[in-house]
């Protein structure tokens, strides 16, 4: 005998819990993350509801609250995740329409979103692919400023560079009268 169509899919126990798969903690991109960044990713988790992911919000200040660390440290951490495939954000923070600062709005890869399949990108994480270590290119340098001994006329004080002599450097001799 069956259970009775009313009791199935209620659970007895209404307390929310935390559900890492093995297959996940045992991927290369979990062994390689950071304990604080696995730390965060937990907290993120806590947030899905089973229905809410792309809409997850967590900030630096808050992250950082709930982990016990300095707020200024926390970017490097969601950076982690994103290079690691865990995380990927669906909008980024902004001023609202009022001027309130707006959060950014966290997709977990493991679970569904709007109907579709989870990517589970971490899973073809691969430690030295190019999309994980993307980096800026170095901005060319520019060439030095002059110095002032560098614009100075060659009969200038070497106390007082900027004087200049009348009629010797820089003013034309006038012609004589005739």
């Amino acid at each position: 005998m069956g259970r009775k169509p009313y009791k199935h899919g209620k659970r007895r126990n209404k307390e929310r819990f935390l559900m890492l798969y093995e297959w996940m903690t045992e991927s290369p991109a979990w062994r390689d993350m950071s304990p604080t960044a696995r730390s965060l990713y937990c907290e993120m988790k806590t947030r899905f509801n089973g229905s809410n992911n792309g809409k997850i919000t967590l900030s630096h200040r808050e992250a950082a609250e709930r982990l016990n660390l300095n707020r200024n440290t926390m970017g490097r951490y969601f950076a982690e995740l994103e290079e690691h495939q865990f995380i990927r954000a669906a909008q980024r923070h902004h001023l609202g329409p009022s001027g309130v600062g707006q959060t950014t709005r966290w997709i977990l890869e493991e679970e569904e979103l709007h109907g579709q399949k989870a990517t589970k990108a971490f899973m073809s994480w691969r430690k030295g692919f190019p999309e994980a270590t993307k980096q800026k290119p170095r901005p060319k340098p520019k060439p030095p400023r002059p110095r002032i001994e560098d614009t100075a006329p060659p009969n200038a004080s070497p106390h007082c560079p900027a004087v200049i002599e009348f009629g010797t450097y820089l003013a034309k001799p006038r012609k004589a009268a005739s």
